[in-house]
């Protein structure tokens, strides 16, 4: 049986950009940055989680090239199919500080039935969602 996912992957369309904003502005801390010939393996975590986030650029070995600049489309859209969510003790501390670094918002905090979030987008237009998520949920 599956124990846990261990990974996931969101599409950027210039890692050294991503990292940057993901670390820089995210605070998220990489954990492997790696060149495999044809492609870079880089993935970050939030500091003391396990859990890994590749930071793919969309191109081969994984989809081909027409394929890849259709993906680059979508993700510049923001419907490029991936979303990351992020949980936070201090959501007005985190919107105060990212708003103040220029972070793109779609969405001011609002009120949910799992708690309070708010909604951004990273510089490729993936969105994220950044929020305090009651801990009594099913």
């Amino acid at each position: 049986m599956l124990k846990r996912n261990n990974i996931s992957s969101i599409f950027v369309l210039d890692q050294d950009e991503a990292k940057t904003f993901y670390t820089e502005v995210l605070g998220l801390e990489v954990d492997q940055d790696m060149d495999f010939g044809p492609m870079r393996w880089l993935t970050v975590r939030v500091p003391g989680d396990p859990k890994v986030i590749l930071l793919e650029k969309p191109g081969p070995p994984g989809i081909d090239e027409a394929t890849a600049a259709q993906v680059r489309e979508l993700v510049t859209k923001g419907a490029g199919g991936g979303w990351l969510a992020f949980d936070t003790d201090d959501v007005d501390g985190a919107f105060a500080r990212l708003k103040e670094a220029g972070v793109d918002f779609t969405q001011e905090i609002v009120e949910q039935p799992y708690g309070r979030d708010f909604a951004i987008r990273d510089p490729f237009g993936n969105n994220l969602r950044i929020g305090d998520v009651h801990s009594d949920l099913p």
